[in-house]
């Protein structure tokens, strides 16, 4: 493409439409300047967010999408970058907000925070089959969610049904003791002392419910 086809927003500085670097007619090399420890005044503010989309006017070839990429040095001793898919936009989605910071499904990317490095950050663009983009969106999405869920599930441990109602057994006897008198050689506890234990258990069920789930 012979005409800026993209434009990227660093969050807080200004649109950037020129790319850097063009290794081939379909691919665009963006180095965004962003400060750091020792930067000077007036240097580029870091940031960890970008927004990409479409120039006005432009289209891109019939079947294709951008696919964007975080490009990155390679590890030490290697010249050859490594870069890691961040989404996409195309036809019916023009334009799109991408997070900088690590991957959730992926942590052994080699990038660190914006904010540790006054280093450029190099945002790559790449004109790709638009059925192929939007599979990798799909699987990169399938990814995070699974990620969530497995931390969800990892954090959340309810206590079984034997164990809260243990629990409410508990709470029961240790309010109704305090009203527990003698008839003859039998110890009894007043309906009124049951009534108000359990006006007051409901009441704190509909308040925190999840108050018995706590106890120790």
């Amino acid at each position: 493409m012979s005409q800026p086809a993209f434009g990227i927003v660093p969050a807080g500085q200004p649109v950037i439409t020129t790319p850097t670097e063009a290794p081939s007619p379909t691919s665009f090399l963006y180095a965004i300047p962003q400060g750091g420890p020792g930067s000077t005044a007036g240097a580029a503010k870091p940031f960890s967010h970008i927004v990409v989309f479409l120039l006005p006017g432009v289209a891109l070839p019939p079947d294709t999408a951008a696919a964007i990429y975080l490009v990155t040095p390679g590890p030490p001793g290697h010249a050859t970058p490594t870069s890691r898919f961040l989404g996409g936009v195309g036809p019916g989605k023009e334009s799109a907000i991408f997070n900088l910071g690590p991957s959730s499904s992926s942590s052994s990317s080699p990038y660190s925070p914006p904010s540790s490095s006054s280093s450029p950050i190099v945002i790559g663009i790449s004109l790709e089959p638009a059925e192929s983009v939007a599979q990798r969106i799909a699987e990169r999405s399938a990814a995070s969610s699974s990620a969530g869920a497995a931390t969800s599930g990892a954090v959340v441990a309810r206590p079984s049904t034997l164990v809260l109602a243990q629990r409410i057994i508990r709470n029961a006897f240790n309010f109704l003791a305090g009203f527990s008198g003698q008839a003859g050689q039998v110890e009894v506890v007043p309906l009124k002392a049951f009534e108000d234990w359990w006006r007051k258990f409901e009441s704190r069920l509909r308040t925190d419910p999840g108050f018995l789930e706590r106890e120790d």
